[in-house]
């Protein structure tokens, strides 16, 4: 079967600590991977944002730390920050997955730890 090119997302609030930043991530993205069909060589990268008042530690580095590590060793990670935006939700890492799944593929996306207020609509689509 064919296979194409599809982005995951993910969102996650935590704590300014390095570990509650490592567990954030490891948690989240252990969810984004289980709930997705895909080969780590089909893995293309994961691009990570985070607001201004997170600065702890990299999630990128946090992932590539974890026990999802060996799963990440060919994707290029980054990590940027999130733009300010008035009103928007704090303590907060979001993530974007590029990554090759069959074709037909859904998409499972994961918002968690406080996040979910943010795709609601996800998080339904999760439950059903």
């Amino acid at each position: 079967m064919a296979k194409r090119l599809y982005g995951i997302r993910g969102a996650v609030c935590c704590e300014n600590t390095k570990q509650d930043i490592q567990k954030a991530v490891e948690t989240m993205c252990s969810q984004l991977f289980s709930r997705n069909i895909f080969c780590p060589e089909d893995l293309v990268s994961l691009h990570f944002t985070m607001t201004g008042d997170l600065d702890a530690f990299n999630p990128a580095a946090a992932l590539r730390k974890s026990s999802l590590g060996h799963l990440v060793q060919q994707a290029a990670l980054f990590c940027s920050a999130e733009a300010p935006v008035v009103g928007s939700l704090p303590r907060t890492i979001r993530v974007l997955v590029t990554v090759y799944m069959e074709e037909g593929s859904i998409p499972h996306h994961c918002y968690t730890g406080g996040a979910e207020v943010l795709r609601p609509d996800f998080v339904q689509a999760t439950k059903s």
